[in-house]
């Protein structure tokens, strides 16, 4: 099981059992605004997004998204990893937190962490992150961590920003 740790977090792999959290993560605003209503209505479609998404992605890729733990309060508070999408070439940084955590330098401090791993223990070159303009936060984030805008992109009638460590 995959165990970074910050500061702050320990980082490592989701299971059926963070379906509470991955219920609350995927219907707060911010993840409905810029990723996208999943459809998660109940625990049940939680787990099966657990074992669809991140537990289908570590076992076929060998990397995913990771859950970020608050070594303070030890429970889960957001999601930082990798994601390999059909129409990027290479995989891309995600990540999402839950309200009551943005702006402190949570994702900030996992995603520096996450970009370490995945560029010398995973050998991932380029590592790339996608946004929408508009989502100032995400695009912020991204250049904080050392990625810099390289093209825009359209994915399902939706532009994109494209962003690369490389």
């Amino acid at each position: 099981m995959l165990m970074l740790e910050t500061e702050r977090l320990r980082i490592c792999k989701a299971d059926k059992g963070d379906a509470d959290f991955f219920f609350e993560l995927l219907n707060s605003p911010n993840w409905i605004q810029f990723i996208g209503d999943r459809g998660i209505k109940s625990k049940k479609d939680a787990i099966v997004y657990i074992e669809k998404s991140l537990i289908y992605s570590y076992e076929t890729n060998g990397y995913g998204l990771y859950k970020m733990i608050s070594k303070k309060e030890n429970k889960p508070i957001g999601i930082c990893g990798f994601i390999k999408r059909d129409y990027l070439e290479h995989v891309d940084i995600g990540f999402a937190i839950l309200p009551e955590y943005e702006g402190k330098g949570f994702t900030h401090e996992a995603a520096k962490k996450t970009i370490e791993y995945g560029t010398s223990t995973l050998k991932m070159h380029p590592i790339l992150g996608i946004t929408t303009a508009k989502n100032t936060i995400s695009k912020n984030l991204l250049q904080k961590i050392g990625l810099v805008q390289i093209d825009t992109i359209v994915h399902d009638d939706d532009e994109l920003l494209l962003y690369s460590n490389e």
